[in-house]
């Protein structure tokens, strides 16, 4: 299949979803450079913004597997891998799976469990396998983890420890509609609700090939070294703690990629580093307590570092 019918194909996904979530063009562009880059996202937002809409309209856009993991604070580590079940019968372990073995998996309100089960979605985000038993299963490809969180000043939430949220490519904000568009929203609701009329519009055999081409798309050196400059002023940065780590520059240069092919591009500009930036390395840093207080945000800090970086010139050569 060409490459310009392959992105004809990213075009009618993003249509496919739009029939469901109005107005979140940027929303869905995102979730689809997370899921091109073979990464995970994680969705921050109050409830009731059409968070899980999105991961289920994204699942049926491209004919995948879809799971949904309900976090609780009574939630386990089994109930999201799996567990080997003792059978009398034969007197032998039978493995079931739990609802981690899928290709789009939904993480429903992760920050409402206990850090210990949040920890259980670690290997297989990072490793796309999981091991019960001593035993280490690979999950099929591709495996797509996006989380939703309620902001965390509301009650009964556990903030996500770093290692979690180093897993997550991206981080970004539903945010409420706007007035016309959440009209559009209301006469939608009145008929059936669009979300179970959506077909798939591309197979995982396809949706694997996109996944193989926007690794193949230029990524100057003149690029790579912006997007290092950025991560190492976050790290030197005075009002932060704890910058972006080697794993926050290597997310940001593969969702760089796949939003260059989104865009019909098979090489990266500063303008892709700069729009992904903030959404890449924010949830990596942590501010120092004076910033908090101050009312900085780590989306602000990561806007000044770029600000303050010149833009690189580039010569691009095939």
């Amino acid at each position: 299949m060409s490459t310009d019918l392959m992105r004809t194909k990213l075009e009618d996904i993003i249509a496919n979803i739009e029939k469901v979530m109005i107005g979140k063009r940027n929303v869905t562009e995102l979730s689809l450079v997370a899921l091109l880059s073979g990464g995970h996202v994680l969705l921050e937002d109050v409830p009731g913004v059409g968070k899980t809409m999105m991961v289920r309209a994204l699942a049926k856009s491209v004919g995948a597997s879809f799971k949904r993991i309900q976090f609780t604070p009574d939630l386990l580590p089994s109930d999201v891998i799996g567990v080997s079940i003792y059978n009398p019968r034969d007197m032998e372990f039978h493995f079931r799976p739990g609802p981690i073995m899928g290709n789009i998996i939904l993480a429903d309100e992760i920050n409402r469990t206990s850090p210990k089960t949040q920890s259980a979605l670690l290997e297989g985000m990072e490793e796309s396998s999981v091991t019960i038993d001593g035993v280490s299963r690979k999950l099929e490809k591709p495996f797509f983890v996006m989380a939703t969180q309620n902001p965390i000043e509301y009650e009964g939430t556990y903030p996500l420890p770093e290692a979690q949220l180093d897993r997550f490519l991206l981080k970004m904000k539903m945010g409420y509609p706007e007035p016309l568009e959440e009209m559009e929203v209301l006469t939608r609701a009145q008929k059936n609700p669009p979300i179970e009329e959506l077909e798939p519009v591309i197979t995982l055999e396809e949706l694997r090939l996109l996944q193989q081409e926007v690794k193949e798309v230029l990524v100057d050196e003149t690029i790579k070294k912006y997007i290092i400059d950025i991560a190492n002023r976050t790290r030197i940065h005075t009002n932060v703690y704890l910058g972006a780590s080697p794993r926050g520059s290597i997310a940001l240069m593969k969702a760089c990629q796949s939003y260059a092919y989104l865009q019909g591009r098979d090489y990266v500009v500063p303008d892709d580093v700069q729009y992904l930036a903030p959404n890449v390395f924010a949830h990596r840093i942590i501010l120092k307590s004076e910033a908090k207080y101050e009312g900085i945000t780590a989306e602000e800090v990561v806007q000044r570092v770029i600000a303050r970086i010149p833009v690189p010139v580039q010569r691009l050569v095939r």
